[in-house]
């Protein structure tokens, strides 16, 4: 309009046929929502073409609902009375200029997709639904098995006769056929246990720690967010650690029959979240006390990495035997960290969150140990929460709270976010311990039987062709950019 001297509604008609909008959260900190006093003093003019793409809008939307003024006030740009809680300052609703400003918007999982449609954008979809679509996020496989795994890589490449699948990785697919025969599982163990070796090499490095590589290694190394549930983690570890104590106790000849387990955590927590700073710390006291202890430490060892990157996550991923993926079903959009795992014959354990339920679905249910509130049931256990408050807990996630307040692992008041957050369990960790610690179980009964556990290692890759990342730029290719390929010469 300025530079170009179009009539606002060439102009504007140029903006919505280019721009598309892709949503990557739904989480209410990520929606941005910026000042509107300072917009009008650093970019008074960006600030004047705002209102006005909000006046049109509003106006269209006026002509189709005519005389609903809680739908203006909901699908406004701006944020303003009676929306704002008092005092607050006028706002932009960052998502909302982009979805007026867009010619398609679309999730990065199935799941989140629908949650878009159905409640954060619910408004936006009754006006616009042809606008909605999704394209389930992928990872290059060039780098999270070619690079990162080339022993596997290799072990393919000779049991798919060739290197096509390199180049097409919907072609593994075709692995799934000898996923029974005796040899390729001794090839395939053999693979995944260098590549644990070369893991606990690298912890014994790092973190000073001595893992035994026929232990089950058990990841989750991912960005540390209360949602993420890292602490649903470090109580299953506290639970375990228990249970251990209480059989070397009690009864000492089932301890023939547990399967080892080292708990291995990485990731990086923002520099102002207070609570995700006391998760490391009490991951790191749990771990300093769980490795010390010389009756459990030949079963149970703790580690967390640090500074995690790509660089390390080229290690811990293939070297992991199974992933923890615990986000509070409804929170994670897609997750990518879950299809890297997969990728390389690891088995998810994890909530039907983000793009965990398609792999899922490409890997075959008993290939991933799915556990935990669905995430259309989770507002209701919210709310039977609240109205049940003086209900007792399981029994068995009331004792881990119970030797944190006994300081097993320090100070409890050095953990008093973490504790005080409990006390209304916003993301469900009291609901789903019980589910949580069953799907725990039928990891260790699956691993104990390896035949079983190579053959859904082999399967699990098998069905990763779909979440190659050439997959989801086809996607993005064809329904939204709408381009065609360009044959290389």
């Amino acid at each position: 309009v300025d530079e170009e001297h179009l009539p606002w509604e060439e102009a504007w008609e140029v903006t919505t046929a280019i721009y598309t909008y892709t949503n990557h959260t739904v989480l209410p900190e990520a929606m941005e929502e910026w000042d509107v006093e300072m917009f009008e003093v650093m970019l008074p003019r960006h600030m004047e073409i705002i209102y006005q793409i909000n006046h049109r809008f509003l106006q269209e939307v006026s002509e189709r609902f005519a005389g609903d003024l809680r739908r203006l006030e909901e699908l406004s740009i701006i944020k303003e009375p009676p929306s704002r809680p008092a005092g607050e300052k006028k706002k932009i609703r960052m998502a909302h200029l982009a979805l007026v400003g867009c010619n398609k918007v679309n999730g990065v999982a199935e799941i989140h997709t629908e949650i878009l449609k159905t409640e954060t954008f619910k408004l936006f979809y009754r006006l616009w639904p042809h606008k909605f679509c999704n394209v389930t996020n992928g990872v290059t496989p060039r780098r999270w098995l070619q690079q990162a795994n080339p022993a596997l890589a290799a072990l393919l490449s000779s049991v798919l006769e060739g290197d096509a699948w390199r180049s097409d990785f919907s072609l593994v697919s075709k692995v799934r056929a000898h996923a029974r025969d005796p040899l390729v599982q001794a090839r395939w163990q053999k693979v995944k246990q260098a590549n644990k070796q070369r893991l606990a090499d690298l912890i014994e490095r790092e973190c000073n720690v001595t893992l035994d590589p026929h232990m089950l290694f058990d990841a989750q190394v991912k960005r540390i967010h209360e949602y993420k549930r890292q602490l649903l983690n470090v109580f299953g570890i506290i639970h375990r650690h228990s249970e251990l104590r209480r059989m070397k106790r009690e009864a000492p000849g089932l301890l023939g029959a547990v399967v080892p387990r080292a708990f291995i955590f990485a990731g990086k927590a923002a520099p102002g979240y207070k609570a995700a700073k006391e998760i490391i710390k009490l991951i790191l006291a749990v771990a300093q006390a769980i490795n010390e202890d010389p009756e459990t430490n030949h079963f149970l060892r703790v580690v967390f990495i640090p500074n995690y990157n790509v660089k390390l996550a080229e290690i811990v991923i293939p070297g992991s035997d199974v992933s923890q993926h615990l986000s509070t079903s409804g929170t994670e959009a897609s997750g990518t960290g879950n299809m890297k795992f997969a990728m390389n014959g690891g088995l998810i354990l994890g909530t039907l969150d983000g793009s965990t339920a398609e792999i899922r679905a490409e890997v075959g249910d008993d290939n991933v140990f799915i556990f935990g509130t669905r995430a259309e049931a989770v507002e209701q256990v919210r709310e039977a929460q609240h109205a049940n408050a003086n209900l007792p807990p399981d029994p068995r996630f009331s004792n881990v709270l119970a030797r944190l307040h006994a300081a097993d692992f320090g100070p409890a008041q050095g953990y008093g976010a973490l504790l005080s957050s409990l006390e209304v369990d916003h993301y469900l960790l009291a609901a789903d311990f019980g589910s949580y610690l069953e799907a725990q179980a039928r990891v260790d009964r699956c691993y104990k039987k390896q035949e079983e556990w190579t053959r859904m290692s082999i399967e699990c890759l098998a069905g990763m062709g779909t979440f190659s990342s050439d997959n989801t730029i086809r996607k993005y290719a064809e329904e939204i950019w709408k381009v065609q390929p360009m044959a290389l010469p």
